[in-house]
């Protein structure tokens, strides 16, 4: 599998995880509550960086290497089909589901919007299950991806982020930024996680769905183009996201924030990175 090399100082920037800011910069930066964070742009300027190289759980943001792995290996139409075990894998500790069914047989398409708009967790197992085959091999095949990435502090135990009895997965916010720049980078990728809402009409292959995004900064804030929420007790609130600004697209990550804070900080990181002002 062949993974194309950001060129220049975007790359540099997030594989070493820069996060000297110029200081006239820094200085205007809005306050940030989340534990750390990092911003850069399609440029490779970076906007804001805080403890963006620390390794911690990322929640439900394992999902978008879930869908970049899932979209690598498989064709949008083929089928898939749930099983008792992805139903009941969901069901434990309190992860979020698409409300699959067992026996239910949906396209790789929709169980990819049932993945990051929900943030399905039997959809994440119902994907790692096909597209291993198993979820050893599919775990293996995210770890593998993000080494030939060159995410160099981002270790996968599971596709959806739920705390593990290892409990020992991992990345950065630097790291979690050139991952969405990989991930944005496919048509597809981009269209799901740019939908507020997603429907699924009832066949005889399966029962009607309605899939709302957890991402409240699209279509609060402009340009806004995904990506991905997430949330454990460990890892907290976080945040992936991007948007269309000026020429440019911005990406941002908050890890370990609060719930409805992320958002609000999500949009002044936007409009800070691009020189404007934001009251209120």
């Amino acid at each position: 599998m062949r993974i194309a090399v950001l060129a220049g100082s975007a790359l540099v920037a997030l594989a070493v995880g820069v996060s000297a800011t110029p200081p006239a910069v820094a200085a205007e930066a809005p306050a940030v509550g989340a534990k750390q964070a990092f911003v850069i742009d399609s440029t490779g300027t970076v906007h804001f960086g805080k403890r963006e190289t620390a390794r911690v759980p990322v929640a439900s943001l394992v999902k978008v290497m879930t869908a970049y792995v899932v979209l690598r290996e498989a064709r949008l139409t083929e089928v898939v089909t749930v099983t008792a075990q992805d139903v009941r894998y969901a069901a434990r500790g309190g992860a979020a589901t698409a409300g699959l069914r067992a026996g239910e047989r949906l396209t790789v398409r929709d169980l990819l919007y049932a993945l990051m708009l929900p943030s399905g967790a039997d959809a994440a197992n119902a994907l790692a299950r096909a597209y291993g085959p198993g979820k050893p091999a599919f775990i293996a095949k995210m770890n593998g991806t993000a080494r030939r990435m060159g995410l160099r502090d981002t270790f996968y135990t599971n596709a959806d982020g739920m705390p593990t009895p290892r409990d020992g997965g991992y990345s950065t916010a630097a790291d979690q930024a050139l991952l969405a720049r990989y991930a944005l980078e496919i048509p597809a990728f981009r269209t799901v996680v740019g939908r507020e809402t997603h429907r699924v009409a009832k066949t005889a292959l399966h029962p009607a769905h309605t899939w709302r995004n957890t991402n409240k900064l699209l279509g609060r804030a402009p340009g806004v183009v995904g990506v991905k929420t997430g949330y454990t007790r460990k890892a907290g609130y976080c945040l992936l996201f991007a948007a269309q600004r000026d020429g440019r697209e911005v990406i941002g990550v908050l890890l370990g924030d609060r719930d409805e804070r992320r958002f609000a900080t999500a949009e002044r990181l936007l409009e800070h990175a691009t020189g404007r002002v934001v009251l209120g």
